[in-house]
């Protein structure tokens, strides 16, 4: 095997090396073997591309939002010039299937244009006032430096979220890229530079989130932080970035309910219960892991959807369902989890290493598991793996009483015919996202994305309410003398 490519940091316009010399290796998924080194950062890396940023920031923002919604359609365009080599690289990165990591870039085109036509919004509001002859309006403000840190369970769609939001409404950037989707951060940075975008606006840190990220979220000069990971980490950072009261955006974990109901099309409930549970891999935040099916359908939709889970075909070529987990460590505690299971609970899937394209990569199959008592350790963790729970239920009261029992409110989807029993459901759960008569997930470039409880801290992303994110809103009032003719 020759020399791994290197994948550097990107400063100020330009590829930057670790000032540690330290390099990670980066391993495929698909395989086990290694596949990149990738720059160990350290506070020192961070604080090199803050300062860049942050010089940045003043010609940055004086751009008028129609001037910076321009850039953002330059680099749509140019993301759509090489949309192939994009995907390529979700693929080769993540392990998606190619038609998978393609919808996936198709998402992130739609996430710039969105924001690009925003520059000609950016809408603030006018107020009336008590004092005879006051006019008064709000108007959005840029922050400062934008810390976006990303996971790597869909690469390009998070940093579009982040980045282009972040971008339209005058900040600068340093996105910390996902340790296992190194590459495709670093694409995104040159592409920004070949569409025109001045140096320094985005800037790139590879390295993990223990060291990269702790130094950009502890950076006294990064000014609003957004991060998108697990519930754990986002208390760290919500802690660190409170001491200096930074603006902090956390979507985080998710143990999301599906319910089908007695009324259910059954085939249907099946279709979207598998995708929920098992597309990407189970690695989504809005995986469905825990589905509640009304007890006088329940062995209709088991065997319904036993039935789709087995046939799933795993691999990376066109045409799978799903690939391997992101990396080992998160492959050998899902083992570790599901090695402790009596074969009872086991309605079909587990740890069996077949067929033989999968025996070498971090693949699970797709697994469903019943008869779990609700203080399981796997009821109630995020697994992000293709793993799912069933449950029955009498009555609807006690669907949504199930569902909601869980420290998560992400996303929720029932199943049924009745529209009445739907819209009271959607009333009645706990969740920043409630789907009828689909999956789980599904978010659109303007529709807000964000959860209750342990789900998040109250933002939103995208849509029009990550602009309250990424933007200062400020009240201009004027008294004007009376005009006499």
């Amino acid at each position: 095997m020759g020399d791994l490519i290197k994948i550097r940091n990107w400063i100020a316009g330009k590829e930057a090396s670790p000032s540690s010399g330290l390099w990670l290796t980066k391993f495929n998924p698909h395989s086990g073997e290694p596949m990149s080194e990738v720059a160990g950062s350290n506070s020192v890396d961070v604080a090199a591309a803050v300062q860049v940023a942050r010089s940045a920031f003043d010609d940055w923002s004086s751009f008028t939002p129609l001037q910076r919604g321009q850039f953002l359609a330059d680099i749509a365009s140019k993301m759509r010039e090489r949309r192939d080599i994009l995907a390529a690289c979700v693929a080769e990165e993540t392990g998606k299937p190619p038609q998978d990591a393609a919808a996936e870039v198709s998402g992130a085109i739609l996430q710039a244009d969105f924001f690009a036509g925003e520059g000609m919004r950016l809408y603030g509001r006018t107020l009336t006032s008590s004092m005879p002859h006051k006019s008064s309006r709000l108007q959005r403000e840029a922050i400062g430096v934008a810390g976006l840190i990303v996971p790597s369970n869909t690469p390009i769609a998070n940093i579009a979220w982040k980045m282009f939001p972040a971008l339209i409404c005058g900040n600068t950037v340093v996105l910390k890229a996902a340790e296992d989707a190194p590459g495709i951060a670093h694409l995104m940075a040159e592409l920004t530079r070949d569409a025109g975008l001045p140096d320094g606006v985005f800037n790139v840190i590879q390295g993990d989130g223990g060291s990269a990220g702790a130094a950009l979220v502890a950076h006294p000069d990064v000014d609003v932080i957004s991060f998108t990971g697990s519930t754990s980490v986002g208390r760290k950072i919500a802690t660190i970035a409170g001491e200096r009261l930074a603006r902090v955006s956390l979507e985080l974990g998710g143990k999301n309910p599906f319910i089908v109901c007695d009324d259910a099309n059954i085939d249907e409930a099946a279709k979207w219960a598998a995708l929920s549970a098992f597309s990407n891999a189970g690695q989504r935040c809005a995986a469905a892991s825990r589905i509640y099916v009304q007890k006088s359908v329940y062995g209709t939709f088991k065997e319904a959807f036993a039935k789709k889970a087995n046939s799933l075909k795993l691999g990376i070529d066109e045409g799978c369902d799903l690939g391997p987990l992101i990396n080992k460590r998160q492959y050998e505690f899902v083992v570790e989890i599901l090695g402790k299971l009596s074969s009872e609970n086991l309605v079909c899937g587990g740890l069996e290493r077949t067929p033989s394209n999968i025996r070498s990569g971090y693949y699970i199959r797709p697994t469903i598991l019943e008869s779990l008592p609700t203080d399981s350790e796997i009821h109630k963790l995020e697994l992000f793996a293709p793993v799912a729970c069933l449950y029955s239920f009498d009555t609807p009261e006690e669907a949504v009483e199930k569902a909601n029992d869980t420290d998560y409110g992400l996303t929720a989807a029932i199943h049924t015919a009745s529209i009445d029993r739907a819209e009271w459901f959607a009333r009645k759960v706990r969740a920043g996202v409630v789907n009828i008569n689909i999956g789980t997930y599904g978010s659109e470039p303007h529709m807000p994305f964000g959860g209750f409880g342990v789900s998040g801290n109250g933002t939103r992303e995208p849509g029009l309410e990550a602009l309250d994110v990424y933007s200062e809103l400020k009240n201009i009032s004027v008294l004007s003398r009376p005009f006499l003719i």
